[in-house]
């Protein structure tokens, strides 16, 4: 009674397998007869255009991804195209190996032959390893736009590595008779800064945005210049400007140390927190620490009938780090 029922089972289970998951029909083999071993799952009809359509949105999204770069787009723009271009890829690569590529389960014995011929049935094997593909003509340009695609996406931020030096000298807006302003907008009169003092100033009317703009300007004893003899008319009552941007990696430079004893401590100097590259103010912001190895260009001042503020000239160099390529004047 018991084998009888276990017996019943098995062949319930069996059918219920054989609803859940169809299996193509064995392929003969040569001789008319069915090889047991050999299982090839067929590719339904809309597999293969679906996959085309996922390489082609994907190659569109990441050359869209690209084109974004270059127009100077918003990081969420840029963000989308990107995620949107690399999830159509996946499901595209997903999609095709589950149901577009033919999957078997075979068991062959390989009985031991010469290393040429070995070579020769692994050529032909790979060879035929895309017979199921019916649409290799479709897949191969749709892979190749995500191909074009992706190489643009990969290659186009390149051009985001920084700027050039003709873009940095092009955004310097100093010249004679520029007046110095705050954050605000407001002129910087002369009066209101103390020995010591340290602010950021920018060109009246410019783009505080653009690299050329800002500069830091302290105040120091005009008896403890040591500028050289062509600058000593550049720091009136001992008022000095010097470019915000690093000279070693192009960050900010945003402290200015005042110590309040010389004889414990080093002399009052500009610094960039983020390497510690330190300038001498009173020596025309030569590097005396860290790794910036060329001194802050320096911006000429002089004072209007009001006591604000005016660039006296243009900055004595170009801006930024050595890497950047700068050219022209030098500080």
């Amino acid at each position: 009674m018991m084998k009888a029922l276990i017996a019943r089972l098995a062949v319930l289970v069996g059918v219920v397998r054989g609803v859940a998951h169809p299996t193509a029909p064995p392929a003969p083999d040569q001789d008319g007869g069915v090889d047991p071993r050999r299982y090839e799952t067929g590719s339904p009809p809309w597999a293969e255009p679906l996959v085309a359509g996922l390489l082609v949105a994907a190659g569109t999204l990441l050359a869209t991804f690209g084109v974004l770069i270059a127009v100077d787009a918003n990081t969420q723009l840029l963000g989308l195209a990107l995620g949107l271009g690399l999830a159509a890829l996946a499901a595209a690569l997903i999609v095709a190996s589950k149901r577009v590529l033919p999957r078997e389960t075979a068991v062959e014995d390989r009985p031991i032959a010469e290393p040429r011929a070995q070579q020769q049935a692994l050529e032909e094997e790979l060879r035929g390893a895309a017979d199921g593909v019916s649409r290799r003509g479709l897949l191969t340009a749709a892979a190749g736009t995500a191909g074009v695609g992706a190489i643009a996406a990969a290659a186009l931020p390149l051009s985001a590595l920084g700027p050039s030096a003709a873009v940095l000298d092009e955004t310097s807006r100093w010249r004679d008779g520029i007046r110095l302003v705050d954050e605000d907008g407001k002129p910087i009169n002369a009066d209101v800064l103390e020995d010591g003092a340290f602010l950021t100033a920018f060109p009246e009317g410019a783009d505080k945005r653009e690299l050329g703009s800002p500069v830091v300007v302290v105040r120091v004893a005009p008896s403890t210049l040591r500028l050289p003899p062509d600058r000593r008319g550049w720091a009136p009552d001992g008022l000095l400007a010097y470019s915000k941007i690093c000279t070693h990696a192009g960050c900010a430079v945003s402290l200015f140390r005042t110590p309040t004893d010389e004889a414990l401590s080093s002399p009052p100097g500009l610094v960039c927190p983020c390497h510690y590259s330190t300038f001498d103010v009173r020596r025309a912001a030569k590097p005396v620490f860290g790794p910036a190895s060329r001194p802050l260009p320096q911006l000429p001042l002089k004072l209007d009938a009001e006591r604000n503020l005016v660039a006296a000239g243009p900055l004595s160099g170009s801006v930024g780090p050595a890497w950047w390529g700068t050219k022209g004047r030098h500080a």
